[in-house]
């Protein structure tokens, strides 16, 4: 059997996931599929960076990934029963107009997951379990991919194809992709989800300088499990069990008496950090731990997936709408650099908790992912002779401000939906009829915030692309950009 679809995802962790509900609000056709059975259960990733929740707010989720998760668990730091000190890596970091989420939200990435499936599901999508892709081929029309499932095989035919299919991921294997970068085999650790009865839920335990290597047990919100991670060296089986946990526990935190009750997921984890040199090939394009794969120090992993997700879902919509297929160049254009970013961070990091060194981990304001920008790219167009702090390219800051008719509203409820955003401050009224994919807005900005987030004046419009990125500011109209990129016609 052959089907006609529009676009196939591969893969239904976060990014898969984040991609499909963005096709979705579209009204962009599409199948997921994914070769578990069921789905996976364990924390792996625990932390959305606040870039990635001015995404799910986006997606109209905030409220819901916001209880599901909490803010600021101070480190507690210990020498066996002993605490030496707690502190706040994040301490300080507070919302302000601009930027409304100011840290990490730690959540369980099972839960996010949960979270977009469900929304995803109430839209009317199944994820497609216990379907694996075996096969791939293309020609300049469109992908066909051969999927199984219970021993029966379907051909699909699609007009893209996009490989969210992790780490070991098929889709780059099929279509040949280089993952160069190296694998640190004697730098392994545990990674478990582990109930841990009477360890109180308000901290991050931590044994930084235990002798045979460290120890962090992380509640995760919403459980009653911690996260353990426990470095082991070189010459250990690295067979995880909940056996073999609690001697950790026990060599590593003497005197505490902590007993592991139960284990729900266990792993060994190497270090890998690889990436691969291109993000599209024909009609078929990787994203998130299929594009990239780094150490899990600083919390990027799920967040950059998900991100690769949101900057590609809005191109495929329109280009599969009319817009010029160049359009999808610049996927690859903006995201790659970032994959590339986002490993040297983590590496750095990585550097700083795996010693035994007793060195604290620093995550600077880099780990936020809101400094992220496409300054110089394609779609970044500015023509101000000195653009100020914020130029097109960058994220769109958020702040609070009123319609012309008086309304108090922020900026990112504007931005909230599958559209283009164009906004203007001065007396009279932006570009109008720029079609149903642009909204318009005069916007009163009576307490200045928005001035002060944009360093713009009263003569000038930005268009705020539909994934949050400025795409032009200027004073003359901005029907051409959007005719480049295939969002008016007129």
């Amino acid at each position: 059997m052959t089907t006609d679809i529009p676009v196939l995802i591969a893969g239904a962790g976060p990014t898969g996931l984040a991609l499909a509900h963005d096709l979705a609000r579209r009204g962009v056709g599409f199948r997921i599929c994914d070769k578990a059975p069921a789905y996976f259960d364990g924390s792996r990733g625990k932390g959305l960076q606040p870039r990635s929740l001015e995404v799910l707010d986006d997606f109209g989720m905030a409220d819901e990934i916001l209880a599901g998760g909490r803010f600021h668990i101070p480190f507690r730091a210990y020498e066996g029963a002993r605490v030496i000190g707690d502190r706040d890596i994040h301490a300080g970091r507070v919302p302000t107009p601009d930027v409304p989420y100011a840290s990490p939200l730690l959540i369980p990435q099972w839960r996010v997951e949960q979270i977009l499936r469900g929304r995803m599901e109430r839209a009317g999508h199944q994820v497609e379990r216990d379907t694996e892709l075996v096969a791939i081929g293309q020609d300049a029309t469109g992908v066909t991919a051969t999927l199984r499932h219970v021993g029966q095989e379907e051909n699909v035919r699609a007009d893209y194809l996009v490989g969210c299919d992790g780490g070991k991921s098929f889709v780059r294997h099929a279509l040949g992709v280089g993952f160069e970068g190296e694998t640190w085999s004697e730098e392994r650790m545990f990674v478990g989800d582990v109930e841990v009865p009477g360890l109180d839920r308000d901290h991050w335990h931590s044994w930084q300088n235990a002798e045979h290597g460290w120890l962090a047990l992380c509640p995760l919100p919403g459980t009653n499990s911690f996260q353990l991670q426990a470095q082991i060296g070189p010459d250990d089986p690295g067979v995880p069990s909940l056996e073999r946990f609690q001697e950790i526990v026990d060599q590593r935190a003497p005197g505490t008496g902590l007993q592991i009750a139960a284990v729900s997921w266990l792993s060994l984890y190497r270090v890998n950090i690889r990436m691969v040199d291109r993000y599209r090939v024909g009609r078929v394009f990787l994203a998130g731990d299929a594009a990239h794969v780094h150490s899990p120090a600083g919390g990027q992993g799920m967040n950059t997936g998900i991100q690769d997700a949101y900057n590609l879902g809005w191109k495929l919509g329109l280009v599969l709408n009319g817009a010029p297929g160049s359009l999808l160049d610049t996927y690859e254009e903006e995201r790659l650099p970032v994959a590339a970013w986002m490993l040297g961070v983590t590496t750095k990091l990585h550097r700083q908790i795996m010693p035994k060194s007793g060195a604290t981990m620093q995550r600077g304001p880099e780990t936020y992912q809101l400094g992220i920008s496409y300054r110089g790219g394609t779609l970044a167009r500015d023509d101000r002779p000195e653009p100020g702090a914020v130029a097109a390219g960058d994220r769109a800051p958020d702040a609070p401000c009123q319609t012309s008719d008086s309304k108090p509203v922020r900026l990112f409820d504007l931005f909230r939906g599958p559209h283009f955003t164009l906004f203007h401050l001065g007396s009279g009224v932006p570009d109008e009829n720029l079609g149903a994919l642009v909204h318009t807005h005069r916007i009163v900005d009576s307490e200045g915030h928005v001035r002060r987030a944009y360093g713009v004046g009263d003569d000038v419009q930005v268009l705020v692309r539909p994934d949050g990125y400025i795409g032009t500011i200027t004073k003359n109209s901005v029907g051409p950009y959007l005719k480049e990129v295939g969002a008016y016609t007129g």
